[in-house]
């Protein structure tokens, strides 16, 4: 089901659409006002998005044009004033169709009932993305996942500047490899640097270059990260660590598309693809004063959450498996999961992300004879999050399904494993306990 976005402040004209959107087959957000729109856009990132031009105003239209979203969403337009100048204007946006007011219905289902066709073709599942890059670098099929395959694979092919954040462990070099390899520069270079990793000292010459003799030591040209990324992309890790001065001079190369090496006089033209990448709420960092905000704005053309590994809990037993079999592989062995260590990996917070999960399953597998038990896992495995006395802690924003999946286990946990007495507690039959236990170890 792809999802829409439908933007304007007519209540009539909003009903009837919204039934266009959802006979199409369309999931369906309106927003009546412009700051609504803009964080549904930037949060949300529809597959689809129906505006109404004549209710964007200069502010909206210069969001448009700022953030190119028409790059990536199917952007449609409705005017009141079906004029020459407006359709151009509205292509110049991204916009790939526009509407008349009132709307032809008929043709707005028959170009949406394209879209979610197209959607639906054979390949076109987005859950398949890495598989179809090559890389299986990525997994997990819970919907924040899909919902993160979804934002890769529409801005991989432009070459919008993409900001990537979520907490450390999440996979942000893995997602900046998707966009890569997915892009039109996927046979060039892909060069990550961690900028909080390189003495500030050096820092410059190392991202810019520096020419013979321009410094102690410099004793013969160096070519930077912006030049050895040339036709390729150029992945920034901890931007917020950059020194403040120095993303000045990061702005400004953005801004040129050329590098001064140091001691240099010469521009040297580049072409980069930038992915930068912070485990910092940039918008904090930036209140903070360790991120420009005119740089924040230039790298954030497309902002890209990676969700945490708490987030998408169904996704565990997947990775655990993974990282299994990889062991396995590399060491010749067949080794296992006891059942309730995968339940109780679930149960776990993993404020390391995926990062620890993959730690925790390489030191359960030294210990392990041929099966993983609890006894295997690191000290306190599965105390986060799980139960205080008689409470189950629960993230806020946690999705449903996995705050019910959390409750079961923890149910049934906290009463010894008596399944008859956690379907009591949990109000629901004996069957159907069993029934989602399974799932939750199959999946």
């Amino acid at each position: 089901m792809l999802n829409a976005l439908l933007f304007s402040d007519d209540g009539e004209m909003i009903a009837s659409l919204s039934d266009v959107f959802r006979e199409a087959g369309c999931a369906v957000q309106v927003a009546t006002g412009l700051p609504e729109a803009r964080r549904a856009l930037l949060a949300e990132m529809p597959d689809v998005a129906l505006m109404e031009y004549d209710r964007l105003g200069n502010e909206g239209i210069a969001f448009l044009e700022n953030s190119r979203l028409g790059n990536v969403i199917e952007l449609m337009l409705i005017t009141a004033d079906p004029q020459l100048e407006t359709a151009v204007r509205g292509m110049q946006l991204g916009a790939s169709d526009y509407f008349a007011k009132p709307v032809n219905t008929a043709r707005l289902r028959t170009a949406l009932e394209k879209l979610v066709a197209a959607a639906h073709k054979p390949g076109a599942d987005n859950s398949g993305i890495v598989k179809a890059a090559g890389l299986g670098i990525m997994h997990g099929n819970s919907r924040p996942m899909r919902r993160l395959y979804t934002l890769l694979r529409k801005v991989a092919p432009t070459e919008m500047a993409v900001l990537l954040t979520g907490e450390s462990g999440v996979g942000k070099e893995l997602a900046a490899q998707v966009i890569h390899a997915l892009s039109g520069r996927a046979s060039g270079p892909v060069v990550a640097v961690n900028c909080g990793a390189i003495s500030a000292d050096i820092l410059e010459s190392e991202l810019f270059g520096h020419e013979k003799g321009s410094f102690s030591g410099a004793v013969r040209r160096h070519i930077g990260f912006f030049e050895s990324a040339s036709g390729g992309t150029l992945f920034l890790d901890e931007i917020t660590e950059m020194p403040p001065a120095l993303q000045v001079k990061l702005l400004r190369v953005l801004e040129s598309g050329q590098v001064r090496r140091v001691g240099g006089e010469d521009e040297v033209p580049i072409d980069v693809r930038l992915v930068a990448a912070t485990n910092r709420d940039p918008e904090d960092a930036v209140h903070a004063g360790v991120l420009r905000e005119d740089l924040y704005y230039r790298l954030a053309q497309f902002p890209v959450r990676i969700p945490a590994l708490r987030e998408r809990g169904e996704d565990i037993p997947v990775l655990a498996r993974l990282f299994l079999a990889e062991l396995n592989e590399a060491n010749g062995s067949a080794k296992e999961f006891a059942p309730e260590v995968l339940e109780l990996m679930q149960m776990h917070d993993w404020p390391g992300n995926v990062r620890e999960l993959r730690n925790a399953i390489a030191r359960a597998y030294v210990l392990a004879i041929d099966t993983i038990e609890q006894d295997d896992l690191p000290p306190g495995m599965g105390d986060n999050n799980r139960i205080d006395r008689d409470y189950l802690k629960i993230s806020v924003g946690l999705p449903l399904a996995e705050v019910e999946r959390r409750a079961i286990l923890a149910t049934v946990e906290h009463l010894d494993g008596d399944k008859k007495a956690a379907s009591e507690k949990l109000g629901i039959s004996l069957k159907t306990l069993y029934n989602k236990l399974k799932a939750y170890r199959d999946s």
